[in-house]
């Protein structure tokens, strides 16, 4: 399932990690990609140790935590701490490449990547080229989102991110273990969870979105690992 999440950051968390993104110090990012990746990868990346990567992402997790339609989709487990990347210059591209499928953070906290995300923080009209390109079961899908917005899909895909000819195309990248490990099922349960708020929102709390509901709740009782 790939979905565009809106207004995962307020205004001022956006503001404030804007501030803080513009006075990092970046590295390069292959430095922390596999040997696939590393071969496809350019682009800069704030080191993981660094101050400013702590309070970005608390205030990415924090924002997360509140965020519904992000929680119904991802159905997260565990959430690795969020990466953050620059495209800009010479570094500016990332070719064709599958996420990793475990991931450790630096306290030694391994994630299995069912979900991957990136969150933007950039304006689309600050720089040109950049979209991430991801491979679904419907095509290839082109994805460029306003400053704040989020896009989750699944870590087994191929994507890439095209280069970036102008600007500077600044975002947060991470992963998700989710408690539905299988696409599919996540995929059913979100449109389950998604019609049962739309008919309780127009016809209220009738016996049989009360039954759907109980569905849905089984069918996750049923699949979840917590």
């Amino acid at each position: 399932m790939l979905l565009h999440v809106p207004n995962v950051l307020t205004a001022d968390e956006l503001s404030q990690c804007q501030v803080l993104l513009s006075q990092a110090s970046w590295l390069d990012g292959r430095d922390t990609a596999g040997s696939q990746a590393a071969q496809v990868k350019r682009n800069l990346q704030l080191p993981e140790q660094h101050e400013a990567t702590q309070t970005l992402q608390q205030i990415v997790l924090t924002a997360l935590n509140r965020h519904a339609l992000f929680f119904t989709a991802a159905l997260p487990k565990k959430i690795l701490p969020p990466y953050f990347n620059c495209y800009t210059g010479e570094m500016n591209t990332f070719g064709n490449h599958v996420d990793g499928s475990i991931r450790t953070a630096l306290n030694g906290m391994r994630v299995r990547a069912d979900v991957s995300c990136t969150l933007f923080f950039s304006k689309p009209e600050d720089y040109d080229g950049g979209e991430l390109v991801v491979e679904d079961t419907f095509g290839s899908q082109r994805v460029k989102l306003p400053a704040g917005d989020m896009i989750l899909y699944p870590s087994s895909s191929v994507h890439r991110v095209e280069p970036v000819t102008s600007g500077a195309r600044v975002a947060s990248f991470f992963w998700i273990e989710s408690m539905i490990r299988e696409d599919e099922r996540r995929r059913l349960l979100f449109d389950l969870d998604m019609n049962i708020l739309a008919l309780r929102q127009r016809i209220g709390d009738t016996a049989e979105v009360v039954a759907m509901t109980g569905t849905y709740h089984n069918l996750l009782r049923m699949w979840a690992d917590s």
